[in-house]
């Protein structure tokens, strides 16, 4: 009897974090969206950070404001529906998510907007590599892996 609250505690975690998050979602950044006020960091994938620069011919481009721009204009008004996976340190809900059909985090990676984030999961490293061979968003241009940038700051 005393492993029953510990048991039903459990049970009852893991059916709240399978359950799907759905709604108008609002673009935080490339690779985190807010729906309902629930963060959610898209699974699998990083991408540069706002303040973040790459560099074509020497010259800056604010490649982390695009990458956010970019998944804003792919959801649009659209809804917006995330499969958890995890939860980070940070608190936010890691999830796969989908638009119109389409899987974000894979449509991220595959336009060249975020990088496969190997250290969490290999999902996205063969998109990585065909946006990267077809020099894609910011596969055009020299940069700095997100993890280092954030790292080194």
């Amino acid at each position: 009897m005393k492993f029953l609250p510990f048991i039903s505690a459990f049970l009852f975690s893991t059916t709240v974090q399978a359950a799907d998050i759905s709604g108008t979602a609002s673009v935080i950044d490339g690779d985190t969206i807010d729906i309902h006020g629930q963060r959610i960091r898209l699974h699998g994938i990083d991408c540069p950070e706002g303040r973040q620069r790459c560099y074509i011919a020497g010259k800056p481009w604010a490649c982390g404001t695009d990458a956010a721009n970019a998944l804003a204009d792919q959801i649009g008004r659209a809804p917006v529906s995330c499969q958890p996976r995890d939860v980070d340190r940070y608190g936010r809900v890691v999830a796969i998510c989908r638009s119109r059909g389409t899987n974000l985090n894979a449509w991220m990676v595959e336009n060249g907007w975020a990088v496969a984030y190997r250290h969490y999961s290999l999902d996205y490293v063969a998109a990585e590599n065909r946006a990267r061979s077809a020099k894609r968003g910011i596969w055009a241009s020299q940069f700095e892996m997100p993890w280092d940038w954030r790292r080194s700051r």
